[in-house]
């Protein structure tokens, strides 16, 4: 299943982003990655100052790889083909900073959250980096357009699969995927976690939830953090209701560990990190399934 919003790039047309789904849900859950797109608009190509490559150190590398296995273990994955630096759907729909624009921007436009102080609104102003996306400003209508065109329905799509899960089964588990610089270094030490587990401090899914897919992570082998220093982005604040039966964990896998992230290439650790990511799936869907199951029982 794809949505109609294509990408004009070099290489030609491209839907913006799609859904690839199981030919039968077995497990509650739905797993996203939204900002490991790569394919470059021409239009973006461009409109910036940057290299073809410097453009990319926003990209969330080969995450969409990674959990490639998530249809055949009975779930639907939504992936995002635009690029983060083209279109951040892990933002509120309108956090646009004005110094980007050549006109003033709407009212209902919100200019002042921390995220688009830091470059990093829904239509962002750097790279990773910090480096300049754009050479000149851009036509609000142009912004808007990509928010229309894109944005939207991605969002769409992702509370479809939300709602559909939660009807079939009782309740629906988000996967957030996504991926870190190698330079992170949040434990104890100095030392960089491997995974960093977010659950918006204990907001968007439950406790047991959390707690599983930490523990199925370390069990793996790998330091994981909770919180620290990623809580979750807007996807993990918007659909995360655990009181509502739809908890939304965002996770937070080390480049350094499958990439080399100067080359944007897979190193020869990918396919093991792929497999346990998938035995990681595997045995959180078993785990919650018990958990649940067993709840209902004493219920």
């Amino acid at each position: 299943m794809s949505d109609p919003a294509t990408l004009q790039t070099p290489t030609g047309p491209m839907p913006a982003f799609e859904t690839r789904a199981p030919a039968f849900q077995t497990i509650p859950f739905v797993f996203c990655s939204p900002h490991s797109g790569r394919a470059y608009p021409e239009s973006l190509l461009a409109a910036s100052r940057l290299s073809a490559s410097d453009i990319r150190r926003s990209e969330d590398l080969f995450v969409d790889h990674l959990f490639d296995f998530v249809p055949a273990i009975g779930a639907p994955f939504l992936v995002a083909h635009f690029p983060r630096a083209y279109l951040d759907v892990n933002r509120e729909p309108y956090e646009l900073d004005p110094r980007m624009f050549r006109e003033p921007l709407p009212p209902f436009v919100n200019s002042s959250s921390v995220r688009v102080a830091g470059g990093l609104g829904t239509i962002p102003r750097i790279v990773a980096e910090r480096e300049e996306i754009y050479a000149e400003k851009l036509a609000l209508a142009e912004g808007l357009e990509r928010i229309e065109r894109i944005y939207k329905p991605f969002h769409r799509s992702l509370e479809s699969l939300i709602r559909l899960t939660r009807e079939r089964f009782g309740t629906a588990i988000v996967i957030d995927c996504h991926s870190m610089p190698g330079s992170v270094r949040a434990m104890p030490g100095g030392r960089r976690p491997d995974f960093v587990v977010g659950d918006r401090f204990g907001t968007s899914a439950s406790g047991v939830v959390v707690a599983q897919a930490i523990g199925a992570l370390a069990a793996l082998g790998y330091d994981v953090m909770r919180n620290k220093p990623y809580a979750g982005g807007y996807i993990t604040e918007r659909y995360g209701r655990p009181e509502a039966g739809i908890h939304v964990v965002q996770i937070e896998v080390n480049r350094y560990l499958y990439a080399d992230e100067k080359r944007f290439e897979p190193n020869r650790n990918f396919l093991a990190l792929r497999d346990d990511l998938m035995r990681f799936a595997v045995t959180l869907a078993a785990a919650v399934d018990g958990e649940f199951n067993q709840r209902a029982a004493a219920e």
